[in-house]
């Protein structure tokens, strides 16, 4: 009987061992360390849209650009690893009507959260979004937790040998509709809107952890 209970005492604590290890190993992907080359002033320019996953309504906008800069170097913090100081959204439509779209909420941070070696992508997002379109009979907001608040996040994949930025709904990412007057039932107050799209980076960037 002793035996048996020390046997089972030894296999419990290789199992914790185990458990802790796996933990461990778990924060340090969390929060590992990144690399960026060469960093500096960087701009992106392409295309996206947002898909209100109530109603189904898209928005589109056939050309978005945005300029900031990348923190350069290793051993850098994927939170606040660079920021977006610009960006203009045009060519945007619901269906075939045209909508204004003004930007708030700037500087937006970007942030470095997972790299996934097999496919050569750093996974992270974008922070502090805040975004006005409007249009006749319809005014609606695009942020996080309500009109004016400024901490819209949408998820960002990078691949590094692509040059491109994919925005996705993941990573975090909380884009609902909010201040929203008229528009006919195509958007609502609180909808969850998600975002698609593909930027191309300038200069090309390489970002990798650790």
């Amino acid at each position: 009987m002793r035996k048996r209970l020390a046997a089972i005492l030894v296999s419990s604590g290789a199992a914790a061992a185990v458990a802790l290890g796996t933990t461990a190993a778990l924060a340090s992907s969390i929060n590992a360390t990144w690399t960026v080359s060469p960093g500096g002033s960087v701009s992106a320019s392409g295309s996206g849209q947002v898909k209100d996953a109530t109603t189904t309504t898209v928005a589109k906008c056939t050309s978005i650009t945005m300029a900031g800069t990348l923190k350069s170097g290793s051993g850098l913090s994927g939170t606040g690893i660079g920021s977006i100081t610009s960006a203009s959204f045009s060519g945007c439509t619901v269906g075939t009507i045209g909508v204004s779209v003004a930007v708030h909420g700037l500087p937006w941070v970007l942030n470095a959260k997972k790299f996934n070696s097999t496919t050569n992508t750093a996974i992270g997002n974008v922070t502090g979004i805040d975004l006005v379109a409007s249009t006749t009979g319809c005014t609606a907001t695009l942020d996080g937790t309500a009109a004016g608040a400024d901490n819209g996040i949408v998820g960002i994949k990078y691949n590094n040998g692509t040059g491109k930025i994919k925005l996705t709904s993941g990573s975090g990412a909380n884009l609902h509709s909010w201040g929203v007057v008229g528009c006919f039932g195509l958007i609502n107050n609180g909808d969850v809107q998600k975002a698609s799209g593909t930027l191309t980076v300038t200069p090309k960037q390489k970002i990798t952890s650790p």
